[in-house]
């Protein structure tokens, strides 16, 4: 079975993270096969498209049991550009872990529902790398600057009741202090989703298109603050440093990293 598939039912699509042996976490083949997928989404001629993951995750990042470098980055940063291109509604639907890579698949959707048990991070302090600059400026505007900044700087999850405080949730389901429903987390938010998505498959596809190109002209990467490069800079420092190592033999040795700023 593949760990990535894409399947569509009219006018509503579906993308399924399957690698339930590491929490859904990408590796370079899984990648390869979501920016596949999302190709293959925007060929067919969807209203709108789901993405989710099984055995009650979403993503848990990167699969740092496997080399992650710059290239993996690059690769990424092509899929998420894809996938955020899509002239058609998007919509997350989130259980469980949404952490790292995760949250950036989040991110890149328009639109996130989530169970009451989802759990949010992007944990890169722990790791020794970061982020590129347009996860940071897409997570500031979907969960704030103090919410961003909480996540960035403490790298702590955060549960669903908080990320929906925040407003990078726009939906809980599932539980019942949520809805008073019970069930499979994956089936509830994916229930949700494929609902969702059917009403907004309904609506009109040129006024939605357009609506979607207003919002995204708001972070037009034009207009990004990092004119000098030193974001970059930054980024690419930590990428090549003995912190990064020391975060990732920690990682595997399941001990506290001690991280020397180098």
């Amino acid at each position: 079975m593949s760990s990535v598939t894409y399947s569509s039912d009219g006018t509503v699509g579906t993308i399924r993270i399957s690698r339930p042996e590491r929490r859904n976490a990408l590796n370079h083949a899984a990648l390869d096969l979501l920016h596949e997928s999302v190709r293959s989404a925007a060929d067919d001629e969807l209203r709108c498209l789901v993405l989710t993951g099984d055995s009650g995750h979403f993503c848990a990042g990167a699969d740092l049991t496997e080399l992650e470098d710059l290239a993996f980055t690059d690769d990424l940063r092509a899929a998420l550009d894809a996938l955020g291109a899509l002239p058609f509604p998007t919509i997350a639907a989130i259980a469980g872990s949404c952490m790292g890579l995760g949250m950036q698949l989040a991110l890149a959707c328009d639109l996130r529902i989530a169970t009451a048990d989802a759990r949010f991070a992007v944990p890169v302090a722990k790791l020794g790398l970061m982020v590129d600059h347009w996860t940071i400026r897409r997570l500031s505007m979907c969960a704030g600057h103090s919410g961003a900044s909480w996540m960035l700087m403490t790298a702590r999850p955060v549960d669903a009741e908080q990320a929906h405080r925040f407003g990078l949730v726009q939906q809980l389901v599932g539980g019942p202090a949520v809805d008073g429903s019970v069930g499979d987390p994956d089936s509830v938010v994916l229930d949700a989703a494929t609902e969702l998505a059917t009403e907004i498959s309904r609506l009109a596809p040129l006024a939605l298109s357009g609506s979607k190109l207003g919002l995204d002209l708001l972070e037009d990467p034009g207009t990004a603050a990092d004119q000098e490069g030193s974001y970059r800079a930054a980024f690419e420092r930590a990428w090549e440093s003995q912190d990064l190592v020391e975060g990732r033999r920690a990682f595997q040795a399941r001990r506290p990293p001690e991280f020397k700023g180098l």
